[in-house]
């Protein structure tokens, strides 16, 4: 074990790196198409060219490094994750991935071992989607599902998809060439931080993923009247807020009602033109719905509605009820699966399965090929937060069980 707790040190050294580019000093915050995510890109690029892969950022911002079989009619089998955060994000969440896929394949270049399939290791440029509210931009390319609607999707400065990949050095007429075509794909891997308690609480390092819930995310606007603090009587208020607030606590009871198979969160409240001597006029906030089964989370979606309605037209307020985004679960391929469970087992770990709550890269790529996910154990459960952390143990037992599924991989193709 003691090569691999040499290369998890190595592994860290390169997240710690990465992190340290940031757009906030105070902070871990590395948005798409920004300096500093760029400064990033390059970094990892530089990484990547330095391990001896053929190496290019596509016009979407992915960093893609490419291990080439001396097959050249052979498939391609994609390693991946982002490199992209959210504001005051932690480090570990996408670049494990990515740099544990370099550690891989590094191995592979050094050892010379001759491939019966291409290999590509991909930094996905937008997976957060906090800029442009547009999750999956760099997987979605990559898989070509990208929707050309999504260029014209506009930052909170007014600056259009299209104009920030101009900016970025990107061609958004060569978006669609630069996916791998759907013929041409093998399958999918993808090593990610559990973001959950599981694995931390049962002290147990990785865990195989068999599905990633699907979600549903609402933008609900309230719209009351705006009014005097001090001279509109209470029972003649059309307050925006407390209708919010009762919609919100409502969400939160359902969700607890239902939390075996679901999960439903408000995490944005926006209280427009607010004042402390103001009856508050107009609320906009969020709507967070996940569940892995399809059915349940479609019914859930139209409970939740009708309910919010509900309240509304009690506290004569008008709802809008915006559906912004929404992904179908997505179970992970069963005979990949397989082999990474052996490769689980075979390491010395007990074989746990874990669904998804959060959604990761290969729910679209998923569409296009078989996709299979390893979680590794983080402090706590906790993500998107700075306090998100992997302890070297757990790093080196990743790298061993990830190693030992890609050779069985190249083993069974040979």
């Amino acid at each position: 074990m003691d090569a691999y707790v040499h290369r998890a040190e190595q592994l860290l050294q390169r997240i710690n790196t990465l992190a340290a580019i940031s757009e906030d000093q105070s902070c871990i915050t590395r948005t798409f198409g920004t300096p500093a995510f760029l400064a990033g890109s390059a970094l990892v690029k530089s990484w990547m060219e330095t391990a001896g892969l053929e190496t290019r950022i596509d016009s979407i911002g992915n960093v893609r490094g490419r291990l080439v079989s001396p097959q050249s009619e052979a498939k391609t089998f994609v390693i991946a994750s982002h490199i992209d955060t959210v504001v005051n994000a932690g480090k570990f969440d996408g670049p494990l991935g990515v740099l544990l896929g370099l550690d891989l394949l590094e191995q592979l270049v050094q050892r010379r071992v001759e491939l019966p399939f291409h290999i590509e290791l991909i930094a996905f440029s937008d997976e957060e989607g906090c800029r442009f509210h547009t999750t999956y931009l760099g997987s979605k390319v990559v898989g070509g599902f990208f929707e050309a609607d999504l260029l014209q999707k506009r930052d909170a400065a007014g600056i259009t998809l299209a104009e920030a990949v101009a900016t970025m050095g990107g061609d958004t007429q060569q978006l669609t060439h630069d996916a791998i075509p759907a013929d041409n794909w093998l399958g999918y891997f993808e090593a990610h931080i559990e973001q959950g308690p599981v694995l931390y609480d049962r002290a147990i390092p990785v865990a195989l993923v068999t599905a990633i819930a699907g979600q549903q995310r609402v933008e609900m606007v309230f719209k009351g009247m705006a009014g005097h603090a001090g001279t509109v009587p209470m029972n003649m208020r059309q307050d925006a807020l407390c209708c919010a607030a009762e919609a919100v606590l409502a969400i939160e009871q359902f969700g607890q009602e239902h939390q075996q198979t679901l999960v439903a969160t408000v995490g944005k409240l926006d209280i427009r033109h607010a004042a402390s001597n103001v009856i508050p006029g107009e609320v906009v906030c969020s709507l967070d719905l996940r569940s892995a089964d399809e059915a349940r989370l479609t019914w859930a979606y139209h409970v939740l509605r009708e309910k919010i309605e509900a309240i509304a037209q009690r506290r004569d307020i008008t709802l809008i009820w915006n559906l912004i985004q929404q992904t179908a679960p997505v179970a992970c391929d069963a005979a990949l699966n397989s082999l990474l469970a052996r490769a689980i087992a075979d390491s010395g770990y007990p074989v746990v399965s874990l669904v998804s709550g959060a959604g990761h890269d290969a729910v679209p790529i998923s569409k296009v090929a078989p996709a299979t996910m390893l979680f590794v154990r983080c402090f706590k459960g906790i993500s998107h937060n700075p306090l998100e952390n992997v302890e070297l143990p757990d790093l080196a037992a990743a790298l061993r069980v990830a190693e030992r599924f890609l050779t069985q991989l190249i083993s069974h193709h040979s």
